[in-house]
């Protein structure tokens, strides 16, 4: 539920968080009874909490095949992101792991935790796959294919350039938006968008997360992972690791800001692919992710707690951006409030001002242009409302009770 000071702070964050809070519960008893798709559904919500609620927004079969496509993918990544497994091991199974998802007695142990299980179990997912219609097997085996292809080179390789940078991403997440798009169309309910737009989907989520995740990266052990390109850190520092050094403070967070603007160059096309989506549910499940991805850069950009800890959207606005992103409005709403409050955080002593700002207004010129900014409640930016902290205490612990009362009526 969040902080009580974070709520004391922004009251009107409980009512979503209570829905988001039920709404967790509810998809958590939706859950198949079958043991193979039992297993798939209860793995989604262990691996990724937020995606087993956003996958929640598909209907039934389109959201089988998504889920499949997502655990197949995790698998793979499982085994790329387990820096304990020799290359001469890792390489040969991340170029065959397509081929294993059409073997139900295939499973491969690496990985820790819920990930392990994944690996040990992973015949509960080739039997779920082997259920799934022909064209979405179809789909979801050749983008395998292609993203253990890509991870099996860059095991190999260093991401030097901003070129490198771009296709280690394209092979990690923007075949996934690939494979989606493949998956709507398959669906009958999307036209089968543009590779390129699909690709900047996908680029735009894996940035932000490389960003956010620079420090649990650069600690990991027992080898570190680097995914920011030697072209840009280099221009501030001899090595990447030397970003978390309180000596390099200003020299990390220019690098910082360098990054988020090289992620901003692929919200244009993102918000193009949005707009031309015409199923709600395919829409929302598109939406929410890459709402929360400019919200996060625009809490990351210019903050030196990148480089010291966890930086991320409080969950109240989490909520509020899962409950609220509905129609197009809202998602150019949502872009252009995150996109004015990253430009309010532009220094123009900062090396890359200029060209972040350029970025930005790009961005804001779009929102504008789409017609529907006055169609939409701002949630983001907004003036503060004086709540009694008393009574926002008092209406919290009410709906503790109904929610406590809800949870033992449902089970």
């Amino acid at each position: 539920m969040g902080s009580l000071r974070a709520i004391l702070k922004h009251p009107d964050d409980l009512y979503p968080l209570v829905k988001l809070k039920l709404a967790a519960r509810h998809a958590e008893k939706q859950i198949p009874p079958s043991p193979h798709w039992g297993f798939c559904y209860s793995m989604l919500h262990k691996v990724s909490r937020s995606f087993a609620l956003v996958i929640q927004q598909l209907p039934a079969e389109l959201r089988d095949a998504v889920c499949i496509f997502y655990l197949v993918l995790r698998a793979l990544d499982t085994v790329e992101d387990d820096t304990s497994i020799p290359t001469d091991v890792k390489v040969p199974i991340l170029i065959s792991f397509h081929q294993h998802v059409y073997d139900r007695e295939w499973h491969f142990s690496c990985g820790t935790k819920e990930y392990k299980v994944l690996m040990d179990q992973f015949h509960h997912v080739s039997t779920a796959f082997l259920e799934l219609r022909k064209h979405y097997q179809q789909a979801i085996e050749d983008i395998t294919m292609r993203m253990g292809a890509g991870m099996a080179k860059f095991i190999c390789k260093e991401v030097e350039t901003t070129d490198d940078y771009d296709e280690y991403c394209h092979y990690v997440a923007g075949l996934v938006g690939l494979g989606l798009s493949k998956l709507f169309h398959a669906s009958g309910k999307e036209d089968l968008a543009s590779d390129s737009l699909s690709n900047s989907m996908g680029l735009f989520l894996q940035k932000t997360n490389i960003i956010r995740d620079y420090l649990e990266d650069i600690n990991e052990v027992p080898k570190c992972r680097m995914f920011w390109p030697r072209e840009i850190w280099s221009k501030y520092v001899n090595k990447l690791e030397e970003l978390k050094y309180e000596d390099n403070s200003a020299k990390a967070v220019q690098c910082l800001n360098d990054m988020v603007t090289n992620a901003l160059s692929h919200v244009e096309d993102c918000l193009t692919y949005m707009s031309a989506l015409r199923d709600p549910s395919i829409f929302r499940f598109c939406a929410i992710p890459q709402v929360m991805a400019i919200g996060t850069l625009a809490m990351c950009y210019d903050n030196i707690e990148v480089f010291r800890g966890v930086v991320k959207m409080r969950r109240g606005l989490t909520a509020k951006v899962i409950d609220q992103t509905r129609t197009i409005a809202d998602v150019y709403g949502a872009f252009f409030d995150f996109s004015c409050m990253l430009k309010s955080k532009v220094n123009n002593n900062d090396p890359n001002a200029t060209k972040t700002l350029k970025r930005l207004e790009a961005i804001l010129k779009t929102c504008r242009d789409s017609g529907t900014l006055n169609k939409r409640k701002s949630y983001i930016i907004r003036s503060e409302p004086n709540y009694s902290p008393v009574l926002i205490v008092v209406i919290f612990i009410i709906l503790a009770i109904i929610l406590a009362q809800l949870s033992g009526n449902r089970s």
